[in-house]
């Protein structure tokens, strides 16, 4: 089982280092501590493993470091910075696990951005040697790269030259979309083994700057005191610390404190509940601080994005996700009222800013997910957004009979129009009603109102609203109809029809970049015994079939 709980006192891989605003990451990647047996990660390439701990180095980053302002990226290696995703990993890696992998290190990229756009906390990189493939695509996730102009530091994309297939983690999308390389000198750049360096780098924009070597590690420390100075970050605050999220796991069920996942094989489907606390939370932003890593909307987030993952590299057989919260409304409205009246402070804003990142990785996760909303449901504001990420849900009208638990109801807030875009930069709401944007305005006219289930069928809110005697047959049936179609056609319809309206450099890299990724490492030339995936390293050039499909 792959587990993405870490620490720093467990890293093999990287070392944590600080400087006032700025701190260091460090790669010294353990050539014998790879996640499976079969290969070694030399020349700093890496693995699932290693960028598990690469995500959770960048999250300790945000919410345990408030003064940190910028973060440097560089190599302990000589000569070298990355050599990208390990081939004989990729080459041995089942084909879920290589697609999985891949999503999994875009979305870490995703949060590197992230946390320089949004957070203050900027990531620039220093390359010392080569960085190659996924060495430079984790180069062009920071926002300033200093490059030692030596003769034979290089930067390059070489995986359509040497082993059929792409640069995986948005190296592509990144180059042409973020970085505004031309289009003709991307392509020259793309199927060149051995990349570009010196001035050429800088003149085509695939990094910032070039200096001698002797000058790289101040010039990269002095260019990140410069971003730390334009941060917002705040002096003196304290960090919270991420404690170690704790779990359950039996046959049939993982159990966080907020978080469940109950699982029926037979069927393919996983129930995943999110539980609201017993107690409304503090206005206070003291308060909120003194609970760290405690407090529910923390706490909450974490165990799902973790149950998320879980589900992703630990049950790959799990088709369906039926989606449900339990509790009380009031309680999580009080959750959702604080993050918004104390946006402004540092914590309640990672806070805010991680819950975005987590409800991302449930759009992208290959997965159907059908909400359910019965009576006991809390789906109300953050918690409401799990509702609008399904393919489709269902709200049980009235109560159940013998039931004296209230009918369920929905309750919009404010965080339902704005807080937690999408990977295409608009809100859920408006991509579901891309079509008849004036449907999102009159279902803002009923925030803080509890919508029963024929007010949410009436403002499109739900796909669905059964009555108890019809509620168990519906239910029943959509898990065995879509139980019964191909899981291929499934995970391509459900990645399409979810990312409606504007086409982002997340939306192609997870749209377009992935799909076209998935497909290609299923072919031969790539991963067949003659392929270039197989044959790399051995001195026999891959066997290409040369139809063009």
């Amino acid at each position: 089982m792959i587990d993405f709980r870490t620490h720093p006192d467990q890293y093999k891989h990287w070392a944590l280092s600080f400087d006032g605003p700025v701190a260091t990451l460090t790669m010294d990647i353990d050539e014998n501590g790879g996640l499976f047996e079969g290969y070694q990660l030399k020349l700093n390439s890496y693995d699932l493993g290693v960028d598990i701990e690469l995500a959770d180095a960048v999250q300790r980053l945000r919410f345990e470091h408030p003064e940190v302002r910028a973060v440097i990226l560089r190599s302990a290696k000589d000569r070298v910075f990355c050599a990208g995703a390990n081939i004989r990993m990729l080459g041995g890696a089942t084909h879920v696990h290589k697609v999985n992998f891949c999503k999994f290190t875009n979305e870490t990229r995703n949060g590197i951005e992230d946390a320089s756009n949004h957070s203050g906390q900027v990531y620039l990189c220093e390359v010392n040697g080569t960085a190659a493939g996924g060495g430079y695509e984790l180069a062009l996730a920071t926002e300033y790269i200093v490059m030692a102009d030596d003769g034979a530091s290089a930067v390059s994309l070489p995986e359509v030259p040497l082993l059929a297939v792409l640069p995986g983690t948005g190296g592509l999308t990144r180059v042409t979309d973020k970085r505004k390389v031309r289009r003709d000198l991307a392509d020259v750049f793309c199927t060149i083994e051995e990349g570009v360096r010196g001035q050429r780098a800088v003149d085509w924009r695939l990094v910032d700057e070039v200096v001698p070597a002797s000058q790289l590690r101040e010039t990269t420390e002095a260019r990140a005191r410069a971003f730390a100075d334009r941060s917002d970050r705040p002096e003196g605050a304290r960090g919270v610390t991420l404690t170690r999220i704790e779990r359950e796991i039996t046959p049939d069920r993982v159990a966080y404190r907020h978080v469940t996942i109950d699982l029926d094989r037979t069927r393919g489907v996983a129930t995943l509940t999110v539980h609201a606390p017993a107690e409304a939370s503090p206005r206070d932003v003291a308060a909120i601080e003194a609970q760290g890593a405690d407090y529910w909307t923390l706490a909450a987030a974490r165990e799902l994005d973790d149950a998320i993952l879980h589900l992703r590299l630990n049950e790959t057989e799990t088709g369906t996700l039926l989606l449900k919260t339990a509790g009380d409304r009031d309680v999580v409205a009080s959750y959702d009222e604080a993050l918004r009246a104390n946006a402004g402070h540092w914590l309640v804003r990672e806070m805010t800013l991680y819950w975005k990142r987590v409800l991302k990785r449930l759009d992208v996760t290959s997965r159907s997910l059908f909400t359910v909303v019965e009576p006991g449901s809390c789906f109300v504001g953050l918690l409401a957004e799990l509702l609008f990420a399904a393919d489709r849900s269902y709200m049980l009208d009235g109560q159940f009979e013998g039931d004296d638990t209230p009918a369920a109801a929905i309750r919009l807030t404010e965080s339902n129009f704005g807080p937690f875009p999408m990977s295409n930069d608009i809100t859920r709401l408006q991509t579901r009603f891309l079509g008849e944007p004036e449907s999102v305005e009159v279902a803002r006219q009923r925030v803080g109102s509890d919508l029963t289930a024929r007010d949410a069928l009436d403002l499109g809110l739900v796909t669905f609203a059964p009555d108890d005697i019809d509620w168990d047959d519906e239910i029943r049936l959509a898990l065995e109809e879509r139980a019964s179609f191909s899981p291929d056609g499934l995970i391509g319809l459900e990645a399409n029809l979810r990312f409606a309206g504007p086409e982002t450099m997340e939306t192609r890299i997870f749209g377009r970049l992935t799909a076209w990724q998935n497909w290609i490492f299923q072919r031969p030339n790539a991963v067949s015994e003659t392929g270039a995936l197989k044959r790399y390293g051995t001195g026999e050039r891959a066997q290409f079939d040369k139809v063009r499909v």
